[in-house]
């Protein structure tokens, strides 16, 4: 499958998947057409060898893995692992407002986004939310699909220093977007609830609670002379996730001989200490009930295992933009379309060493891939990874890498088309030797 193809299924997993809740139910599709088994934890687990298992905690973080052909002791754990979250805009509990004979929807920031890109788009929600049903409390997937809600600019001729200043949004009193016109015969809130019920299929009066994320309704596309690069919401980090994904399902892949893990959360953009989170116990838990269904919880058994497994942990990187020059340290640009970047920083905002180092460009040389490197301005704060708290917390030797990509956490985000083909390629070497 040529690199184009590639990133085309990448846009179709993106584009159906609007929230974080909506992706984990993409990956559980595909999942399902592989023969993958969904277990619960709090049922007892039966695990064989080869066998293929995932499991969901609250619908939003995934973990997938198959059972190795030979005993975990080993060949520890292969892991990658990716976040399913992206920086937006989320509704309050109380969105609902009537100013001036408009209805806005107040929302609040999640996690870092370029707020000011969320101006002038056809915006709308996908979420989840919460209902009384006949078993109780019941939850459901919702996506409006639709062009819904909306953030217009104010005009320049009220703004005149715009070009000159930028665009500079107060969250609390210019974020709220605009709905819909107040109606005579039927209050603001009650406008709401009813398009949220209807879309949701279930009765207004049912629904008790929501999280619902504000996503830009335009697909995915090719752009560029020779359609060279895409453009996408959520490239950071569903990217990753099917990157992850893809190799994993790869027929060969998924009959390696050792245990194979790919591991998907919630909340990374917002620090991941939650339950579902990198630096919760998710997985920790799933790897201790691998190793436990396997007798390698036995005595240090388990411990053996584990500091013989890898990780990566895959996140994106920032492509060099010819427009910012000194944004960028000037010895590690890195570009789009030249192979996958290993993030490197001295305070261990990336879990990368030497060592793990040395092993990926030796993986993407395996497979005749390039690969760059990539270090932060020393006068700017870097960001993180899942890589370091996920490390910190199991002991596990790991590499934080991304593909390059402009625009990280505006809402259209774009990268190359070489680079996604060329990442799933590596973590197939990964998995296989």
């Amino acid at each position: 499958m040529n690199s184009k193809h590639r990133v085309k299924n990448l846009l179709d997993f993106i584009d159906v998947s609007p929230s974080p809740w909506h992706a984990v139910n993409t990956i559980q599709k595909k999942l399902l057409d592989r023969e993958f088994v969904r277990l619960n934890e709090q049922e007892r687990w039966h695990l064989n060898q080869g066998g293929r298992y995932y499991v969901i905690r609250d619908d939003s973080s995934i973990i997938l893995f198959v059972m190795g052909q030979k005993p975990l002791v080993e060949t520890g754990f292969k892991i990658i692992g990716a976040h399913t979250d992206s920086p937006g805009l989320r509704l309050k509990p109380n969105p609902v407002m009537a100013v001036d004979n408009f209805v806005r929807i107040g929302v609040e920031v999640y996690g870092g986004p370029i707020l000011a890109t969320f101006t002038d788009r056809d915006l709308s929600l996908a979420g989840r939310i919460s209902y009384r049903s006949e078993q109780g409390i019941s939850t459901k997937l919702v996506d409006f699909t639709r062009p819904l809600l909306r953030l217009p600019n104010l005009a320049i001729h009220m703004n005149r220093t715009v070009n000159e200043d930028g665009l500079k949004l107060n969250k609390q009193l210019e974020l709220p977007l605009i709905f819909s016109l107040v109606k005579d015969q039927i209050t603001p809130q009650q406008q709401f609830l009813t398009s949220l019920a209807e879309q949701a299929e279930v009765d207004a009066a049912a629904i008790l609670s929501w999280e619902l994320n504000v996503y830009d309704t335009q697909k995915g596309a090719f752009w560029g002379a020779e359609d060279e690069f895409y453009a996408d919401s959520q490239l950071d980090n569903l990217a990753s996730c099917h990157a992850g994904l893809t190799a994993l399902l790869d027929d060969q892949v998924l009959k390696a001989d050792s245990t194979l893990v790919c591991a998907f959360f919630d909340h990374e953009e917002i620090g991941s200490t939650t339950s579902k989170g990198a630096d919760g116990s998710f997985l920790s838990d799933i790897l201790q009930r691998i190793g436990m269904a396997g007798d390698e919880c036995k005595g240090e058994q388990y411990q053996r295992a584990l500091a013989s497994s890898f990780m990566i942990s895959a996140d994106m990187a920032h492509a060099y933009q010819p427009n910012f020059p000194m944004a960028y340290e000037p010895d590690h640009k890195v570009l789009v379309n030249h192979g996958p970047v290993i993030k490197v920083n001295a305070n261990h905002r990336y879990a990368t060493n030497s060592v793990s180092e040395a092993l990926f460009a030796s993986w993407c040389d395996a497979v005749n891939v390039r690969y760059q490197k990539y270090a932060h301005r020393t006068d700017l704060p870097c960001g993180s990874t899942i890589g370091p708290l996920t490390s910190a917390r199991l002991g596990i030797n790991t590499v934080d890498v991304g593909n390059p990509m402009w625009a990280m956490h505006s809402l259209r985000e774009s990268a190359g088309v070489e680079d996604h083909a060329a990442m799933i390629e590596v973590m197939k070497w990964f998995f296989l030797h």
